[in-house]
Protein backbone atom coordinates (compact mmCIF):
# COMPACT_ATOMS: atom_id res chain seq x y z
CA UNK A 1 0.00 0.00 0.00
CA UNK A 2 1.18 3.85 -0.95
CA UNK A 3 2.43 5.60 2.29
CA UNK A 4 0.51 8.82 2.41
CA UNK A 5 3.23 10.25 4.14
CA UNK A 6 5.88 9.71 2.26
CA UNK A 7 3.76 10.23 -1.27
CA UNK A 8 2.79 14.12 -0.01
CA UNK A 9 6.59 14.72 0.75
CA UNK A 10 7.69 13.18 -3.10
CA UNK A 11 4.42 15.05 -4.52
CA UNK A 12 6.26 18.08 -2.67
CA UNK A 13 9.89 17.02 -3.87
CA UNK A 14 8.26 16.82 -7.67
CA UNK A 15 6.28 20.41 -7.17
CA UNK A 16 10.10 22.05 -5.94
CA UNK A 17 11.72 21.17 -9.06
CA UNK A 18 9.00 21.42 -11.44
CA UNK A 19 9.09 24.73 -9.80
CA UNK A 20 13.00 24.88 -10.57
CA UNK A 21 12.47 23.80 -13.81
CA UNK A 22 10.32 26.85 -14.50
CA UNK A 23 12.48 29.37 -13.02
CA UNK A 24 15.74 27.76 -14.69
CA UNK A 25 14.15 27.24 -18.15
CA UNK A 26 16.04 30.59 -19.59
CA UNK A 27 18.84 30.75 -17.06
CA UNK A 28 22.48 29.96 -17.70
CA UNK A 29 23.55 26.54 -16.03
CA UNK A 30 27.24 24.62 -16.04
CA UNK A 31 28.50 26.95 -17.88
CA UNK A 32 26.36 26.97 -21.30
CA UNK A 33 23.21 29.56 -21.98
CA UNK A 34 19.57 28.72 -21.26
CA UNK A 35 20.83 24.78 -20.91
CA UNK A 36 17.29 23.49 -20.07
CA UNK A 37 15.49 25.33 -22.90
CA UNK A 38 18.40 24.28 -25.01
CA UNK A 39 18.49 20.50 -24.30
CA UNK A 40 14.84 20.03 -24.09
CA UNK A 41 14.63 22.13 -27.34
CA UNK A 42 17.10 19.67 -29.38
CA UNK A 43 15.06 16.76 -27.97
CA UNK A 44 11.39 18.34 -29.07
CA UNK A 45 12.06 20.42 -31.94
CA UNK A 46 13.72 17.40 -34.32
CA UNK A 47 10.15 15.42 -32.90
CA UNK A 48 7.38 17.70 -31.92
CA UNK A 49 8.83 20.80 -33.46
CA UNK A 50 8.73 19.05 -36.97
CA UNK A 51 5.53 17.70 -36.55
CA UNK A 52 4.10 21.32 -36.10
CA UNK A 53 6.40 22.59 -38.68
CA UNK A 54 4.88 20.46 -41.12
CA UNK A 55 1.21 21.58 -40.26
CA UNK A 56 0.72 23.41 -37.13
CA UNK A 57 -2.99 23.01 -36.20
CA UNK A 58 -2.89 19.35 -37.04
CA UNK A 59 0.59 18.98 -35.67
CA UNK A 60 -0.69 20.59 -32.33
CA UNK A 61 -3.46 18.63 -32.26
CA UNK A 62 -1.75 15.08 -32.62
CA UNK A 63 0.30 16.42 -29.83
CA UNK A 64 -2.40 16.95 -27.66
CA UNK A 65 -3.76 13.41 -28.47
CA UNK A 66 -0.50 11.80 -27.90
CA UNK A 67 -0.23 13.70 -24.67
CA UNK A 68 -3.61 12.70 -23.60
CA UNK A 69 -2.93 9.00 -24.80
CA UNK A 70 0.61 9.38 -22.21
CA UNK A 71 -1.45 10.67 -19.26
CA UNK A 72 -4.44 8.07 -19.61
CA UNK A 73 -2.75 5.25 -19.63
CA UNK A 74 -0.41 6.51 -16.99
CA UNK A 75 -3.38 6.97 -14.76
CA UNK A 76 -4.88 3.14 -15.28
CA UNK A 77 -1.27 1.08 -15.16
CA UNK A 78 0.16 3.32 -12.44
CA UNK A 79 -2.98 3.91 -9.68
CA UNK A 80 -5.40 0.82 -8.70
CA UNK A 81 -8.50 1.37 -10.66
CA UNK A 82 -10.66 -1.33 -9.12
CA UNK A 83 -10.27 0.75 -6.00
CA UNK A 84 -10.43 3.81 -7.40
CA UNK A 85 -14.25 2.89 -9.41
CA UNK A 86 -15.53 1.36 -6.57
CA UNK A 87 -14.84 4.24 -4.62
CA UNK A 88 -16.43 6.41 -7.48
CA UNK A 89 -19.92 3.86 -7.07
CA UNK A 90 -19.20 5.03 -3.64
CA UNK A 91 -19.52 8.68 -4.30
CA UNK A 92 -21.69 8.43 -6.27
CA UNK A 93 -24.28 6.69 -4.01
CA UNK A 94 -23.26 9.09 -1.05
CA UNK A 95 -24.45 12.73 -3.65
CA UNK A 96 -27.39 10.52 -4.45
CA UNK A 97 -28.55 9.90 -0.60
CA UNK A 98 -27.86 13.51 -0.10
CA UNK A 99 -30.26 14.93 -2.52
CA UNK A 100 -32.79 12.63 -0.37
CA UNK A 101 -31.75 14.18 3.13
CA UNK A 102 -31.31 17.89 1.67
CA UNK A 103 -34.46 18.80 4.16
CA UNK A 104 -32.73 17.10 6.73
CA UNK A 105 -29.37 19.39 7.66
CA UNK A 106 -28.04 16.59 10.41
CA UNK A 107 -27.97 13.84 8.40
CA UNK A 108 -26.93 16.05 4.98
CA UNK A 109 -24.25 17.08 7.38
CA UNK A 110 -23.03 13.59 8.43
CA UNK A 111 -23.12 12.33 4.94
CA UNK A 112 -20.83 15.41 3.70
CA UNK A 113 -18.39 14.32 6.28
CA UNK A 114 -18.37 11.09 4.94
CA UNK A 115 -18.09 12.05 1.66
CA UNK A 116 -15.08 14.21 2.59
CA UNK A 117 -13.25 11.10 3.93
CA UNK A 118 -12.88 10.30 0.09
CA UNK A 119 -10.71 13.11 -0.62
CA UNK A 120 -7.48 11.56 0.86
CA UNK A 121 -8.16 7.83 -0.17
CA UNK A 122 -8.29 9.35 -3.49
CA UNK A 123 -5.59 12.06 -3.78
CA UNK A 124 -3.38 8.76 -2.34
CA UNK A 125 -4.60 6.39 -5.12
CA UNK A 126 -4.06 9.22 -7.98
CA UNK A 127 -0.72 10.50 -6.74
CA UNK A 128 1.58 7.82 -8.40
CA UNK A 129 0.70 8.71 -11.73
CA UNK A 130 0.92 12.40 -11.08
CA UNK A 131 4.32 12.23 -9.58
CA UNK A 132 5.53 10.52 -12.36
CA UNK A 133 4.19 12.71 -15.45
CA UNK A 134 4.23 16.05 -13.71
CA UNK A 135 8.17 16.80 -14.68
CA UNK A 136 7.98 15.64 -18.59
CA UNK A 137 4.52 17.89 -18.54
CA UNK A 138 5.95 21.32 -17.20
CA UNK A 139 8.98 20.65 -19.63
CA UNK A 140 6.56 20.34 -22.39
CA UNK A 141 4.78 23.39 -21.67
CA UNK A 142 7.75 25.10 -21.36
CA UNK A 143 8.41 24.11 -25.09
CA UNK A 144 4.99 24.72 -26.13
CA UNK A 145 5.09 28.23 -24.70
CA UNK A 146 8.63 29.17 -26.34
CA UNK A 147 7.06 27.64 -29.36
CA UNK A 148 3.69 28.74 -29.96
CA UNK A 149 3.89 32.16 -27.97
CA UNK A 150 4.54 33.89 -31.55
CA UNK A 151 1.67 32.08 -33.45
CA UNK A 152 -1.07 31.82 -30.48
CA UNK A 153 -0.21 34.14 -27.71
CA UNK A 154 -1.31 32.64 -24.39
CA UNK A 155 -4.18 31.34 -26.40
CA UNK A 156 -2.18 28.07 -26.99
CA UNK A 157 -2.69 27.12 -23.65
CA UNK A 158 -7.25 27.18 -24.39
CA UNK A 159 -6.46 25.38 -27.51
CA UNK A 160 -4.88 22.92 -25.36
CA UNK A 161 -7.83 22.36 -22.53
CA UNK A 162 -10.03 22.27 -24.85
CA UNK A 163 -8.18 19.13 -27.17
CA UNK A 164 -7.11 17.72 -23.71
CA UNK A 165 -10.35 17.78 -22.11
CA UNK A 166 -11.92 15.99 -25.60
CA UNK A 167 -8.93 13.51 -26.03
CA UNK A 168 -8.87 12.36 -22.46
CA UNK A 169 -12.54 11.80 -22.25
CA UNK A 170 -12.40 9.61 -25.32
CA UNK A 171 -9.27 7.68 -23.72
CA UNK A 172 -10.55 6.97 -20.46
CA UNK A 173 -13.72 5.82 -22.65
CA UNK A 174 -12.12 3.45 -24.58
CA UNK A 175 -9.90 2.24 -22.14
CA UNK A 176 -12.02 2.42 -18.98
CA UNK A 177 -10.13 4.67 -16.84
CA UNK A 178 -11.67 5.04 -13.41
Amino acid sequence: MFDMKKGMIMMFAVMLVSLWIASQWDKDLFGQTAFIKTNIGNILDPTLGDLMKWNLWVGFIIIIGLTSLVLTLSQKYLSDQVQLKEMKKEQKYMQEEMKKYKEHPEKLMELQKKQLEFFPKTFELTMKPLIFTSIPIILLFRWFSDYLMPQFGNWWILYYLIGSMIFSGLFRKWFDVA
